[in-house]
């Protein structure tokens, strides 16, 4: 049979629009801190709030976006979310204190929470059910780019330049992914129309049930992660390599984009177990390694190591919460999985910054090589074990849809 098209316009599309809402994020992320302590003369407790408030306000809102894409419509939501996104960028021009910039930092995690929801799941019915692992993986992609590009901007405007500048950019940005999400048509026969409503707050209308078990694995591997994201360049400037800090994840994206066309392939002809366990043991190795670098050499390998092992988890790990859950559930098993993931990434920030007080960075490092191997043994327990007890190899036709 032939192949059904991945790269279509709508698929391009959705990405595209996805990538530049990220590049902002990120670039918000990795400067923002810096806004705090010296633009507003806030305190390090201060920076650690406005993450957590855009992560929580994120949290709150994916089961309940979850429910409004199954019930309202893909595009409703995608352009609400859009406008909400857009429109509170445009609002850190004149967030000139801690208290305003809390409202603004939570208003503007809602709407990065909704469409963040939202296209993942037009993505997912954009890609092909028999293409499913490639498609998606190749939308992360888009994602671990602007992960790159983002901060390496943020950080370069503020050399040469001010604040002013960082919100003009992520402004355009936001609107830049506004107007490309036009583009976005969903294929009939999809999830595009409204569905019958549920029980409002119950469990099952804010989470996918089946989506879980994976969601869960993620929300732990997110634990380990966050100790990249938000310790990273302290790491670097501990060991006397803060030059080296800003080419890590440079390193990290170069080999994830050298993997991705392999690992989305795999996927799709032999399941997710034969991608998932090696990629796990990766990363472990991988955060070894760092926890243990000394020379920038060994920093950077730790990157590409970390590349390749959970620049392919992500997409694999969205891919099984899709496939296990009904073609009408796909966007609230998107959000299901995300919410875990958020939960993952804002706790560990949390918690890995109160154990670096009494210990290192580099302990920290270390204990997230267990954290990955607990992540492993409950990705064992909640689903590769009943994937093993199927038949060792997938056919084209043995794929879930």
């Amino acid at each position: 049979m032939k192949k059904q098209r991945l790269w279509t316009k709508e698929f391009l599309s959705i990405s595209i629009t996805s990538f530049f809402m990220f590049i902002g994020f990120y670039i918000l992320l990795t400067t923002l801190p810096i806004y705090v302590l010296d633009d507003l003369k806030g305190d390090g407790t201060e920076v650690g709030l406005i993450t957590s408030v855009f992560l929580i306000a994120a949290v709150i809102i994916r089961p309940l976006t979850g429910k409004w894409l199954d019930e309202i419509g893909r595009k409703k939501i995608l352009f609400i979310s859009l406008i909400l996104f857009s429109v509170s960028t445009i609002f850190y021009f004149w967030a000139n204190s801690i208290a305003v910039l809390l409202v603004l930092r939570f208003i503007h995690g809602i709407g990065f929470g909704m469409v963040t929801t939202a296209a993942g799941a037009i993505a997912a019915d954009i890609v092909p059910n028999e293409r499913k692992g490639e498609g998606l993986g190749y939308y992360s992609m888009f994602m671990n780019l602007a992960m790159v590009i983002g901060p390496f901007a943020g950080l370069t405007i503020i050399q040469y330049s001010g604040f002013h500048l960082i919100f003009g950019l992520c402004a355009v940005l936001a609107f830049l992914a506004l107007l490309l999400s036009f583009a976005v048509r969903l294929p009939k026969g999809g999830s595009s129309s409204p569905k019958s409503q549920q029980p409002p707050f119950s469990f099952a209308s804010l989470f996918e049930k089946k989506a879980m078990p994976v969601a869960i694995v993620a929300g732990i591997l997110a634990v380990s992660y966050s100790g990249i994201l938000a310790f990273i360049s302290v790491y670097a400037k501990e060991l006397g390599l803060f030059e080296a800090a800003s080419f890590f994840f440079v390193v990290y994206a170069a080999f994830m984009l050298i993997s991705r066309p392999f690992t989305g392939r795999w996927f799709d002809i032999y399941g997710e177990n034969k991608i998932v366990y090696p990629a796990i043991i990766l990363f472990a190795f991988g955060m070894f390694l760092l926890s243990q670098a000394n020379t920038t050499f060994v920093f950077l390998l730790a990157g590409a190591i970390i590349g390749l092992g959970y620049g392919s988890l992500v997409p694999c790990l969205q891919t099984v919460a899709i496939n296990n859950s009904d073609p009408s559930k796909r966007g609230l098993a998107t959000s299901t999985f995300f919410t875990f993931f958020d939960v993952g990434i804002g706790l560990g920030s949390y918690v890995l910054g109160m154990i670096a007080v009494s210990t290192s960075f580099s302990s920290v490092y270390l204990i997230l090589v267990g954290v990955i191997f607990l992540a492993l043994l409950a990705y064992y327990l909640l689903h590769g074990k009943q994937m093993a007890a199927r038949k060792t190899g997938y056919s084209k036709a043995d794929l879930p849809l």
